[in-house]
Formats: structure tokens, sequence, C-alpha cells
């Protein structure tokens, strides 16, 4: 076996030789008549741009999407909507209880199709047009220009309309994801309304910030950057957005009724445990996705979500088993999806041992954080958003400042070749400090005008019946109780 793999690598080298050798032959072979034969400038660009689609690199005059980088992105774009619907959703669905399985669903849908609408009309370009510092401008809005041809400012070999549908299920899935926090006790029309201001708000500033080829945040591809952090795929934008705002709206909105004095159980862990699978598979798309090709810093991302998350997997139901006597499901759930949170922002920036030891602070620290803290401050984070993803987002945010180096992605040494393992972390530290401050002021000034306006929860009958029937009429189970 190792003498014929060796003979073919040998055939195709000769090969190889033999198309370098004979190409020049052939073009001087042309007669003039022949001018539509490429001459061998041209054919020595061909094989150049070959050579940068292979590596991802920048083509030298080709302006087109690559059927395999182009394949990738297509495929992350639906496993990170795939972490919405149906992930996050069975999650969520299965940690309420039964009378509100359909509104936390609801709620991931919702935020599904307005979001959509959304980053139609200004949201991408708010977020991916060059602009301020602050916030793109208006230059694809309606999505104009957004074609199959790529936009090099993201990514050269992948269709710009596929980058952005792969960045909108991103900002699909943040706003959903502060649902957790609040369930339960927020009516859907209330919701509904603070998703669309916190989007134009917290989330497209900020996306623009750490994401766009001007953002003040962008420390990799922007040299003027003002705080030179880097985040790979979404612990400021995404986890920490959501996981503050989250706790915020959640101190304002007030305490489900009955909580501190009845049990509130989870009414299908099997739900949730499918549901945590699908978000495990998912985030593949998430993180090694943010690449934006099919290479091999998405390999890096690739290995790193995997240990990360498995490790953390393990040391959540140990730290119970421990404590508690026994490990939960519940607790694998809680520790993999911990895990999937905090090496989010580093994925595609360190190497396999790193990822390793931010696993074991991602199964410790949330776990702290959702049993001792929790009680501690007696906060009616329901389904533990803060927790996993305001603690785990800033807490990987941070590591990552640590962790990160350019043996896993040479694009730290753009511009970040002085700071990275030095002073990264304090890059860090600056864009956690503007990310907290964003999305708790801005989560506050919301909250209190949605809820003078229209008010923020169901009246105590409604709440007490369900937000299923209160907000759907419909519920998520029908007994024939004469067959029972």
């Amino acid at each position: 076996m190792k003498l014929a793999n060796a003979l073919c690598l040998r055939i195709v080298s000769i090969a190889i030789s033999g198309v370098a050798l004979v190409l020049p032959a052939i073009a001087q072979a042309q007669s003039p008549a022949a001018s539509g034969s490429p001459t061998v400038a041209e054919l020595t660009a061909r094989v150049a741009d070959l050579e940068a689609y292979v590596t991802n690199g920048a083509p030298k005059a080709l302006i087109t999407p690559g059927p395999g980088h182009n394949a990738w992105m297509m495929t992350s774009t639906a496993l990170v909507l795939f972490m919405t619907l149906p992930g996050l959703a069975l999650f969520y669905g299965g940690l309420v209880r039964r009378k509100n399985v359909l509104s936390v669903m609801a709620q991931c849908l919702g935020c599904a199709g307005i979001v959509t609408i959304l980053w139609w009309a200004v949201g991408y370009s708010f977020v991916f047009a060059p602009g301020s510092p602050t916030l793109g401008g208006t230059k694809f809005a309606w999505l104009s220009g957004v074609t199959a041809t790529p936009n090099a400012d993201y990514g050269a070999w992948v269709s710009h309309n596929v980058f952005a549908m792969y960045q909108m299920m991103f900002a699909i899935i943040t706003p959903a994801l502060i649902v957790g926090a609040i369930a339960e006790r927020m009516k859907y029309s209330a919701i509904m309304a603070f998703i669309v201001a916190w989007m134009f708000v917290i989330y497209f500033p900020l996306a623009h910030m750490v994401w766009g080829i001007d953002g003040m945040m962008n420390g990799v591809w922007n040299a003027k950057a003002t705080i030179k952090a880097i985040d790979f795929a979404g612990g400021t934008v995404v986890h920490m957005s959501s996981g503050w705002s989250a706790l915020t709206l959640c101190l304002i909105l007030g305490k489900r009724r009955g909580f501190g004095h009845r049990a509130f159980i989870p009414h299908s862990l099997v739900l949730t445990m499918v549901g945590t699978g699908m978000l495990w598979v998912g985030w593949y798309g998430f993180n090694a996705g943010s690449a934006v090709a099919a290479d091999g810093i998405a390999a890096n991302a690739f290995t790193a979500t995997t240990l990360a998350t498995a490790v953390a997997c393990v040391v959540w139901p140990a730290l119970e088993w421990l404590t508690r006597g026994k490990p939960t499901v519940l607790g694998f759930c809680s520790g993999a999806v911990a895990g999937l949170v905090v090496i989010t922002p580093a994925a595609g920036f360190v190497m396999p041992t790193g990822a390793v030891i931010i696993g074991v602070f991602a199964g410790a620290v949330p776990f702290f954080a959702c049993t001792t803290l929790k009680n501690w401050f007696k906060y009616d984070d329901a389904l533990d958003t803060f927790g996993v993803h305001g603690v785990g987002g800033t807490m990987g945010a941070l590591l990552t400042g640590f962790f990160a180096t350019s043996k896993a992605n040479a694009n730290l040494s753009t511009n970040l070749s002085s700071i990275v393992g030095k002073t990264l972390w304090i890059e860090q530290l600056k864009a956690i400090g503007l990310t907290l401050t964003l999305a708790v002021g801005g989560t506050a000034v919301l909250a209190y005008i949605i809820k003078a306006v229209i008010g923020l929860r169901p009246d105590s009958e409604e709440e007490e019946s369900g937000l299923d029937a209160a907000d759907h009429g419909e519920s998520g189970y029908h007994y024939d109780e004469a067959n029972a």
C-alpha cells in the first residue's frame, strides 16, 4: 500500500511538472489567428489563482466564488439555523413547564422571521457595509449589490449573498438566547417589540464594531482599530450581548409567580437532550464556518470546538457528582453548551491543548454561576442564560486573550503580532467592558420604554394558566382523559 501511494504521488508530481513545461510551448505555438488562446502570462495567473483557491489566499485575477468554499459556507449556514430551529427551541422547550413549551418555541420562530426581515432591509448593511467605527452604512440596504460575486473584504472565494445569509443566522440566534432568562413570564408582543429595538440598539452596532471591516474592535483586520480585540465566532457579539441583556431584562421583569416557593421542574429533559445534540452538531457551522472558507483555520476551529465541548461536558456533571452525589443528564447538557459557548471566541485562534484548558474552565465556572451565584443573589434566570452565556461568554473572551496564538491562525500576525501572547488580554478586557456597558445600558432603556408603552408581563391569571394558551391559544400536548 505504501509503495502504491508513493507511486501515485510520483505520477502526479511528474504530470504537474509536465504541464508546467508544456504550457509555455503550447502558448508559443499558438498562431496569431488563435486570438482567444491564453498567453503564458494568463496561464501563469490562472495557476496562481488555482493555488490561491486551494489555500484560501487572495486571488490574482479571478473574482468568482470557489465551489468548495461556497459549499462549506452554505452547509455552515444551514447548520447555524439548525442551532435555533429546532436545536435551541427543543433545548429551551424541554426546560420549561409543559404549559409554556410552545411559547418558547414561538419566540424562537418569531426571532427567525423578524430578524430575517430586518437583516434584508438594513441589518446586514449596518453590520458589514463600510461606515463609521461603530456602525456600517447603507450601501447594502435591501441587500442591494449583494450578489453571488464575492466581497473580498470578508471572503475572497465565497459568494457575497452566501456570506450575508450565513451572518444572518448569527443575528437570528443571538436574541433567541435571551428568551431563556425570561421564559414563562413575558408576553409575546413585548418580546417581539424588545427584539426589534434590541437589534438596532445593541446587535447591529456591536457586530459592526467587532466584525465590520472598519469596526473599532476588529483587531485582526482593521489596523486602525481603537480596541485591538479578537472574537472568532461571537464571544462578545453573541454570548456576552445576549447573556448580559438577559440578566438585565429578567431583573426588570421580575421573578416568575411562585418562584422560590414551589418547584419549577423541566417538563421534558428528553427534549432538552435532543436539543443539546442539535446545538453541538450545529455549532460546527457556527465556529468552523467562521473561517469563511474550508481551510486550515476552519479545521483548527473544528478541532478546538470538539475538545472544549467534550471536556466541559465531563467537568460539569463530575462537579455535580462530587457536590450532590449524582451526575445528571441536565448537567451533561449544560456542560456541553457551556463548552460550546466559552470556546466560541477562541475557536479559530487556539491550539488543542489551549482548547482543553478552556474546556475545564467552561465546565467549572458556569456551573458555579448557575448554582451558587444564582442562589446567592436570588435572581430568576429561568433557563440559566446568564450563567452559561453571560458568564461563559465573558470568560471565553478573556481566555482568548491568553491562549490565542499565531500557530493556530497566521492572521494574528497581520496587525496584532506585537500583542499576541503578551498584552492581548488587556484589549480583550476593554472589549468586554464596552460590550457589557452597551448590553446592560441599552437593554435597561429599552425594557423600561416597552414596559411603559405596552407592558412586559401577562396578567396573573394568564401566567398561571400558561403562555401557550394565553399568547397562542394552543397546547403543546393533548391527552384523551377517557382513555388515560
